[in-house]
Formats: structure tokens, sequence, C-alpha cells
């Protein structure tokens, strides 16, 4: 390792044999302002590796901060047992149902703002999972139609979302 190593670096990973020049790179980071991450140990981390779970638009990052990186994994797979099948896709089309709602009800804030929140929420909580993924465009057109429109949350049956069973 020579400091000149650290030039125009914008973030350091040091994984090395070696406390006491990981600890010394460590200290050379933090006078230069440069995020360092030096392995098994935390003291001298300004950042960590989390352990991650993706479905789609879903991101779930467990850190425990360096102090126990196979408990973060053990973690995260029974979260990750626990998500249901659906989740990513649900929330992609609970995602465009939103869009379409603020092109209906534009505005931040306000009562309209409010109302368009409410809605969402009472829809999220009253569909299953599975139900909001399988969500088609003419199905969110009726949900704004004959639901939004009227106060009402429709449910899957009555937009004609098809049971899986």
């Amino acid at each position: 390792f020579s400091p000149s190593d650290l030039d125009g670096v914008d973030m350091v990973l040091t994984a090395i044999d070696d406390v006491d020049l990981s600890r010394d790179i460590g200290r050379r980071c933090r006078e230069l302002r440069i995020p360092v991450n030096v392995a098994d140990d935390p003291s001298y981390c300004d950042f960590y590796f989390g352990s991650q779970i993706r479905r789609g638009p879903l991101q779930v990052m467990i850190s425990t901060n360096g102090k126990g990186p196979k408990l973060a994994n053990i973690i995260r797979r029974k979260i990750e047992e626990a998500i249901p099948e659906g989740a990513g896709e649900a929330i992609e089309k609970v995602g465009l149902l939103r869009e379409r709602l603020k092109e209906r009800a534009p505005g931040v804030g306000g009562e309209v703002g409010k109302r368009r929140m409410k809605w969402m929420i009472e829809l999220c909580t009253a569909w299953g999972m599975d139900d909001l993924a399988r969500l088609e465009d003419e199905q969110m057109e009726k949900m704004l139609v004959e639901g939004w429109e009227k106060h009402l949350v429709l449910s899957p049956e009555e937009v004609g979302v098809k049971s899986q069973s």
C-alpha cells in the first residue's frame, strides 16, 4: 500500500490480513474524508455491507452495523420467506394505479391529497397481495371510475380480478 493509492478514489474497502495496515488505511481515509470499510473492524467503518432482498421494486436491507454479518444473513432469509410471492408485482400495479389516480385527482396535500391517500390505504388493506398483483389496465380504470369517483373501494370480484383458486 502506498498513500498515493488513495488519490482520486471515492470510497475504500480494505480486507487484508494486516490489522495495523488496515487501520492505518482507515485513518488516512478519514483524514481525506473518503468513506472506508475496514473488514472485521466496525469501529473503523463509515459504511457497512448489508444483506439485501430485492423483489422488483421491493427492497429490504438488513444490517448489523458490522457486528454480526452472518446473523444479518439468517434474518434476511427469515424475512424473505415471509414475503408473499407476488409482492413485487403487487407493488408495481399499485404504483401504476397511484399514477393514474394522481392524473385523475392531481395536487399535493389538501383535501384531494388526503382523500387519495385514504382511498389507497383502504384499497391496500382490503385487497390481498395476489389480487393486487393480478390487476390489469381495464380493471384499474374500473376501480377509478366506479370506485374512486363514487368514494368506494371495490372488491377484486367487482372489478373482475379472477380468483387464483
